[in-house]
Formats: C-alpha cells, sequence, structure tokens
C-alpha cells in the first residue's frame, strides 16, 4: 500500500517542475507572463545556477530533450568536448592513472551557457533581458540558501582560504560561511548576467541578433578573455593531491557551439522512450526496458522484492553495456543498434536468475568483444585512490557530504515541452574564475587514460556524461517527460519510476513517492571510479521483509536513511490537452507548480 506526500499538480495552462522551489516559481512567472515552455526552461534554469552553485553552474552541461507542439522529439547537446590539449599522453606526463575528479585537469569546454541560449533563440519567444532578470536578481539581491549549499560551503571554507582564495571571496564572504537560509548573494555572478545582456543589447533590436552577441561574448568576448586570464598563470590543486595547470585555452572556447540532433529512442509496452545517444548514459534505460519487456516484470507487484530483484539484475546488464561501449559516436563506432536490438536484448533477459550476479556481464557483440573484456579487467582494477571522495556530489548526500544535480520539466498551454538535466561547473568542482563568479567543470574525470576505448581522452571527445533527461510517447497521443539529478543512478530511479508508472497503476506522484532503490554493481563514472560488485541501496520504508528477501536472493543491501533516495521530477500532457505533473519530496526542494 502506498500514499502520497503531496497532490498532483493538474491543470490547462502550464505546469513547470524542478528541484528547487524558486526556479519552478520562476519558470511559471514566464509562462503566467506569456512566455513559452522554452522561455520557462531557460529562465528556470538560469536560475538554478544561482540557487544550487554546488549542484551546476553556467561553465557546467546540459542536454536537453525537447519537443515543439506536434513536431518529433530533439536532443540539444551542451555538453561540451575535451579541449585541443586534453591527451593521454599530456594527462600521463603528470603522473595520472585517472584523471582528478576537481580541478583544472578534469575541465571540458564549458557548455551549459551556451545550450540555454540556443534554446532561447530557436525556441523561444522572450527577450534575452528577460529570460535572464530573475537569475540577475537573485544573485544581485540575494536568495535564502539552501542548508545543503551553507553545509557544503562551510565544509570547504579552509580548502578555499588555503588553495582557491577565488573561491573564498565568492562562497564566503567576509571570511564566513553563510548561515542556513540566510540571504546569500553573489554579485560578480549577477555582473556577468548584467554584462551579457547589455551587449546583447547593444546588438539592436532584434532578438535573435541580442542572443547570438551574449553567445559570441561568452565564447570570444570577455567572458572567454576572464577564463583565459586566469588559466594563463594558474595551478591549482585537486583532488589528486597535487596542483595542475589546465588544458583549456580560448581558442577552444571559441571554437564550439551547442548542437541538435536526433533522439536515440525504444518502444515498450505502448509508449516510444527518447533519450540522448550514447555520449549520455541515456541509452542504458532504452537496453534495460529491452531486456525486461523478456520479463515478467508488467506483472509483478511493484513494491515487492520480486520486482526489484528482477530491475537490478536488468540494470547490472545495461549498465556493463555502457561502460564497454558507450562514448562519443562522433569519433568512435558504437553498436547502438545491436545493443537495441529485440535478439540482443532476449540474450541478455536469459541471463537473469533467481541469484544476485556479482559478476561484470557486458554483452559480447561481434567485432568489440575486445571492448568488453578491456571493461571486465578495468572493473578490477585497484587504481590507488578507493579512499578519495566520489566527485559527483549527487551521491554524497548519502555518504559523507550533501550535494547533486538538477533537472526540471516544464509544459505549456499547446503542449510545447523541455526536460533538462543541467549539471557541472559546481562550486566544489573548481575555483571561481576571478570576476566573473563562478568555476570550471569537472566533466573531464569521465575519460579513461588508456588508447582505444570510445571513452578514452581525447580533444574534440565529448566525455560520456551521465546526464539523461527523458521525454516519452504514448500511442494514444499522452506526451511525458521526466528525470533526476544522481550521477549513475538518474537512468535507475527513472527506470523503477516508469515502470511503476506504465505497469502499477500508479499515479505520478505515487510512483515518486513510493521507496526507490539503485545498484551500485558497475564502475563508477566519476573519480575514483569504484565498483562495488552485488552493492545495492534501498530506502527502508520498502519492508524488511523486501530487504531480508534481497539479501536471501544475494544481493548486498545497504539501507539508506529514510526519503534520502531520488529526486525525481515529471509532468505529463493528455490528449485532452490537460496536464499533471509531480515533484519528489526528497531533501525537500522540489516542487512542481502549474495551473
Amino acid at each position: 500500500m502506498t500514499f502520497t506526500t503531496r497532490p498532483e499538480i493538474r491543470g490547462t495552462f502550464g505546469m513547470v517542475a524542478t528541484t528547487h522551489w524558486i526556479a519552478s516559481a520562476a519558470g511559471m512567472g514566464v509562462l503566467e507572463r506569456g512566455g513559452n515552455a522554452f522561455d520557462a526552461a531557460v529562465a528556470a534554469g538560469l536560475v538554478l545556477q544561482v540557487v544550487e552553485p554546488h549542484l551546476n553552474g553556467p561553465a557546467g552541461d546540459m542536454p536537453a530533450i525537447f519537443a515543439r507542439a506536434g513536431e518529433a522529439p530533439q536532443v540539444l547537446c551542451a555538453q561540451g568536448p575535451a579541449p585541443a590539449g586534453a591527451t593521454i599522453e599530456h594527462y600521463r606526463a603528470q603522473g595520472l592513472t585517472l584523471i582528478p575528479g576537481s580541478g583544472l585537469l578534469a575541465t571540458v569546454i564549458p557548455g551549459a551557457f551556451d545550450g540555454w541560449m540556443l534554446m532561447l533563440r530557436d525556441h523561444g519567444t522572450i527577450t534575452l533581458r528577460e529570460a535572464m532578470v530573475p537569475a540577475i536578481g537573485y544573485a544581485r539581491d540575494g536568495h535564502p540558501v539552501l542548508p545543503r549549499v551553507a553545509n557544503t560551503i562551510q565544509g570547504l571554507a579552509d580548502y578555499f582560504a588555503r588553495e582557491w582564495p577565488t573561491s573564498a571571496e565568492v562562497w564566503t564572504p567576509g571570511g564566513k560561511a553563510p548561515a542556513p537560509n540566510a540571504l546569500f548573494r553573489n554579485p560578480d555572478l549577477a555582473r556577468t548576467y548584467e554584462r551579457l545582456v547589455e551587449i546583447g543589447e547593444a546588438a539592436g533590436g532584434d532578438r535573435a541578433a541580442q542572443i547570438d552577441a551574449a553567445r559570441a561574448a561568452w565564447r570570444e568576448g570577455f567572458v572567454a578573455d576572464a577564463v583565459a586570464a586566469f588559466l594563463e598563470e594558474a595551478e591549482v590543486h585537486d583532488v589528486s593531491g597535487s596542483k595542475h595547470r589546465a588544458v583549456l585555452t580560448k581558442e577552444d572556447m571559441a571554437g564550439w557551439e551547442a548542437t541538435y540532433e536526433e533522439t536515440l529512442s525504444l518502444e515498450y509496452h505502448g509508449w516510444r522512450v527518447h533519450k540522448t545517444g550514447p555520449w549520455g548514459q541515456g541509452p542504458v534505460l532504452l537496453q534495460a526496458l529491452a531486456i525486461l519487456a523478456h520479463t515478467d516484470i508488467a506483472v509483478m507487484d511493484p513494491l515487492s522484492a520480486d520486482f526489484a530483484h528482477t530491475v537490478l539484475e536488468a540494470m547490472k546488464l545495461a549498465y556493463a553495456d555502457r561502460e564497454a561501449y558507450y562514448g562519443d559516436p562522433a569519433h568512435s563506432e558504437i553498436p547502438m543498434g545491436y545493443l537495441l536490438s529485440d535478439a540482443y536484448a532476449a540474450e541478455r533477459a536469459a541471463l537473469i536468475g533467481p541469484e544476485a550476479s556479482h559478476e561484470q556481464r557486458p554483452g559480447r557483440v561481434p567485432g568489440f568483444e575486445h571492448l568488453a573484456d578491456a571493461y571486465v579487467a578495468r572493473a578490477a582494477r585497484d587504481f590507488g585512490v578507493r579512499d578519495a571522495a566520489p566527485q559527483e556530489p549527487t551521491m554524497a548526500h548519502l555518504t559523507e557530504r550533501r550535494g547533486d544535480t538538477v533537472h526540471l520539466d516544464v509544459i505549456d498551454a499547446v503542449g510545447n515541452m523541455v526536460s533538462a538535466t543541467p549539471s557541472g561547473g559546481w562550486l566544489q568542482s573548481n575555483p571561481v574564475i576571478p570576476g566573473l563568479g563562478f568555476p570550471l567543470n569537472s566533466r573531464a574525470q569521465m575519460f579513461w587514460l588508456e588508447e582505444g576505448l570510445p571513452t578514452s581522452l581525447a580533444p574534440g571527445r565529448r566525455p560520456r556524461t551521465t546526464l539523461t533527461p527523458s521525454l516519452a510517447e504514448h500511442a494514444d497521443g499522452r506526451r511525458l517527460v521526466f528525470g533526476t539529478p544522481g550521477g549513475d543512478q538518474q537512468d535507475q530511479w527513472q527506470l523503477v519510476w516508469f515502470l511503476r508508472f506504465v505497469h502499477g497503476s500508479m499515479g505520478m506522484q505515487e510512483c515518486m513517492d513510493a521507496p526507490l532503490f539503485h545498484s551500485m554493481h558497475f564502475q563508477g563514472s566519476f573519480f575514483p571510479r569504484e565498483a562495488k560488485p552485488g552493492e545495492m541501496m534501498i530506502e527502508p520504508n520498502v519492508g524488511e521483509a523486501v530487504i531480508e528477501d534481497l539479501r536471501g536472493r544475494g544481493h548486498i543491501v545497504h539501507v539508506a536513511e529514510p526519503w534520502t533516495v531520488g529526486r525525481l521530477t515529471a509532468a505529463l500532457r493528455e490528449t485532452d490537452g490537460t496536464m499533471r505533473a509531480a515533484a519528489t519530496p526528497r531533501l525537500m526542494q522540489a516542487y512542481a507548480v502549474g495551473r
């Protein structure tokens, strides 16, 4: 028996669901003033950079899946690639076996800001100023700082003062970390946003020209100049315990722009689910669905041990393939058609037995067997850094430090919709660029310093990111956007939620409030890249009987603190134009608003 912590939001005008209530309200405000879903998503996304700076920033990454009313879904890729100087030889010469999870060597070309601007220019209707005013106001005038942000800054205050003084100036003004819920300002970031608006407006009255001028100021103007000036002299301490210089240059920033591409999709029980290509982890959700289509998952109790065991085993198989075969398809051949084929899915499903597997079992794709062998060997390696803290903040609230990524889902009255998962550029990832008010990202930690892999470090290659928004279309015309922060857990939590929604006769909010679980079996995407064979985590409200049943099947079960696993949001448009939205109560931040 389940219950809901809050009602599903229902209406006909518009829905905005994000991981912070201020961003949700800002996005809804844009809809109220006549903007469309793309306008609202941009405004909400920029506000999230201000109110959740430990989770995302302007120099981070941003994949989105979107659809204009009546049109096919598309992917917006604002995942920056590795700089021209990012070679395996250069990093190996620093004595590294893994790319550090923080600092300048972990930085790829910043992508998030250009991605938001591309969405605004091509699909929005409001001006550059109208889109940026909410974020400027919260940065300039202040916002009640989340306790998790305050605690993150407090935990890093001494480190900032000692190693990253430019970060100390922004995050600990006057030498003090902000108190939880105190008014916090970032005047440097406000001024950066304001200058971008001013430069845009100086380009004339055409909104597209204004947006392109702001993009140029970011890539080649004062933002790129400030980044280049800092990196020319900076030698930054990182999680490796040493100091390193950057490989990112102004030329790298000038030579890259966000792009559009087609989605990857799969049919599942009347729904066509759309994800990014294999430069993101999104296809693991499709692979898991394809595998589960060959099981009895559709008739299982969605709160049972049978359901959890079957889903966990399917996820282990899909994620093993992620680690073996995924990467930037512009730089490597990725056998995605084979991996998503029904015959292959049936073969994989046959591996799911009554006991939990503790083996890494990537599939044997003809012609690519060496990649499967390389993954199995890599997952067993000791890189000598296993005691280091994970450098993706999402799961830290389940270990020793708190943090997360962010997510938003928006639908407007005519049926335009956006699902986006911005991340990177965390306050703990790199020092703040002087005068700009934000740090660079650390996404390069997802590359390997080994040749011959789809995820080998190489100039111009996109890191195989974990960021993975979702859009699903039903054969009857319903459309759904959903997603969650969570690093390697993103597609696991989304899979559990989606299966319950499709098969469990459960409402959107009810599926969200039900106990969540995930596997830690496969190799992690973030430094220190640890694999934990057979290990899983589950929320205690699933019940002791289910937990003991899973242990009896051989799962190594970690029971999380109550209400701590997963930060899902979702929004749905029915065939009659009515809408619904839901947001997780976990961590007490996410909210869905609408009418």
